[in-house]
């Protein structure tokens, strides 16, 4: 017989994404609705391990949805890679009565608590909240649709200089293993060249590329760079090296960093948030753990933990061929 699910605690994990606070706003609601209880645990698992929680309701999350950042703040807790840090916060969760814990971030806060609930036996299920979209199992994450948009705008701002004085842009966003935000920021921004770290194109193929533009009458150009591209030891000596090779060029670096992970999240953020949320706790008072939960071809599903974790998602290299047909 399933255990009668009473109380349900939520945190916030891993590098903070816009839409978070969308996704406590749901998920204590959607306690609320259900009539259990629901707690919030403070910066991640620093907050289990320290027993530092607030009780929340309805009136609780009320004006947050459209508020960057979580309210519960979030860090990356060392302690809790520690066995006897996940036993401090195996114990708070018992004192303070948690049946289920939803787990809001990436791959990092879902491996922490995969090993957490095999030890202690407590229910877990995710949902994925990281702007860079590199959770398998779903075909989005909450922030990255803000993310995109706000590189977006950066990039049209950075345009309008190139080509005021003839400049090259190379303009780094976040991304270190995966290529998601480059990609398909590059395309909405027309970008002429888009270096991710999963395709490694070359140094001879960027300067081609450039010289091509060039020799096609183009005056400016803008070149988006994922921070975990292999091509160079980074965007700054990339742009050196253009430099070097190509002396016509005067060559310029933004990196866009941290203004990429806050802001208002996006009405596709929130609305994200909010169904995938709803369903985590659907699915702990149905009994479920282990789980994620995503989006897939606008439908919202559950995929057991291992496969989010032992998969990782795939690029569409569709997108690298139409970026070279629109960069002529």
């Amino acid at each position: 017989m399933t255990k009668k699910i009473k109380r349900i605690g939520v945190m916030t994990s891993g590098g903070d994404a816009p839409g978070m606070n969308a996704a406590i706003r749901a998920v204590v609601r959607a306690c609320a609705y259900y009539h259990i209880d629901c707690v919030g645990f403070m910066k991640g698992f620093q907050g289990m391990i320290d027993g530092d929680y607030v009780e929340l309701n309805a009136r609780s999350v009320r004006n947050i949805i459209n508020l960057g950042g979580t309210i519960l703040k979030s860090a990356r807790s060392e302690e809790f890679r520690t066995k006897e840090g996940r036993e401090k916060a195996a114990k708070h969760l018992k004192k303070a009565e948690v049946d289920v814990m939803i787990l809001i971030g990436g791959d990092g806060t879902f491996k922490g608590g995969q090993i957490f609930s095999a030890e202690h036996n407590i229910p877990i299920i995710g949902v994925p909240g990281t702007i860079d979209n590199d959770i398998f199992g779903t075909h989005y994450t909450i922030g990255y649709d803000t993310a995109l948009n706000t590189v977006i705008d950066a990039v049209d701002k950075i345009r309008d200089t190139a080509s005021s004085h003839n400049r090259l842009f190379f303009v780094e966003v976040m991304g270190r293993d995966a290529g998601f935000i480059a990609l398909n920021s590059g395309i909405g921004a027309g970008a002429e060249e888009i270096l991710i770290p999963e395709e490694d194109l070359g140094l001879d193929r960027l300067l081609n590329s450039l010289e091509r533009s060039r020799r096609s009458g183009k005056t400016s150009s803008i070149v988006v760079v994922s921070e975990g591209d292999k091509i160079g030891k980074n965007v700054f000596e990339l742009a050196d090296y253009v430099k070097e090779n190509l002396p016509y060029y005067d060559a310029k670096v933004t990196v866009l960093g941290h203004i990429q992970r806050g802001g208002s999240p996006t009405c596709f953020d929130r609305v994200l948030a909010s169904r995938l949320c709803v369903k985590a706790v659907e699915l702990a008072l149905d009994g479920q753990q282990d789980i994620m939960v995503g989006m897939l071809n606008n439908e919202v599903q559950a995929i057991e933990l291992n496969k989010t974790l032992q998969s990782k998602p795939t690029i569409n290299k569709d997108l690298l061929r139409i970026s070279d047909i629109l960069s002529v």
